[in-house]
């Protein structure tokens, strides 16, 4: 029996990453919706920010053991040649000092840890957010690069034309994935970066937000069943 629509959003929010997709979504569509009113329903606008707050406090606690996912990708497969294993393992150790530290950040916010580390603990977790983003952007754009390559010997191949049609769907299908991963990725990018060396563009609410639903989305495509 195929799944409707229903039955895809039970596994899609199933996902650890689907929930975490579902309420980023809620803390930046709270981010924008408290810029809009701040200036004439202040009342409305501190209730979206609590909502803000909530939101970006429940996807820390959810990342809980996280920073091990990094750490077992390098361990179970990190890389078919040795470029992609020396960037993999830049990628995946900038990822788990993200993650590592920001528990540190949640219980420093909540009140079990000191609140005063909150703000060094944002900084080195924002840090190593931001570093290995750029190194799975340019692993993906190395992929996409191959997957085009391959398109293009798939044109000059003398296979059957069904046979080369289910290829082409394939490679294209992975190439939309990667430039999902890659729109994410970026739009987390401008968000650590806001927290690093903070700027009049990245630290714009109006930014924040849109990049924050970027990556939301991407999320959302990039997990939703198929």
């Amino acid at each position: 029996m195929s799944l409707d629509t229903v039955d895809k959003l039970v596994v899609f929010l199933a996902k650890r990453d689907g929930i975490d997709k579902l309420v980023k979504t809620f803390q930046y569509v709270a981010k924008l919706a408290c810029w809009h009113v701040e200036a004439t329903r202040p009342d409305a606008a501190e209730r979206f920010k609590k909502w803000e707050v909530a939101s970006g406090l429940s996807r820390k606690a959810f990342r809980t053991g996280r920073s091990l996912t990094g750490f077992n990708a390098l361990r179970r497969n990190p890389g078919a040649t040795p470029v992609i294993r020396f960037l993999a393992v830049l990628a995946n150790s900038g990822e788990m000092v993200y993650f590592f530290f920001d528990h540190f950040l949640w219980l420093s916010r909540i009140g079990t840890l000191d609140p005063k580390i909150a703000k060094k603990m944002s900084f080195i977790s924002a840090f190593g957010e931001s570093f290995g983003y750029v190194f799975f952007i340019i692993i993906e754009c190395i992929f996409i690069r191959q997957r085009v390559d391959s398109l293009k010997r798939l044109k000059t191949n003398d296979e059957p034309k069904e046979e080369i049609s289910g290829k082409v769907s394939e490679i294209q299908g992975d190439i939309v994935m990667r430039l999902m991963g890659i729109s994410a990725n970026i739009a987390d990018l401008i968000i650590a970066l806001a927290e690093i060396q903070p700027n009049p563009f990245c630290n714009n609410t109006v930014t924040l937000g849109i990049s924050g639903l970027v990556s939301a989305w991407a999320g959302w495509y990039r997990n939703w069943p198929s």
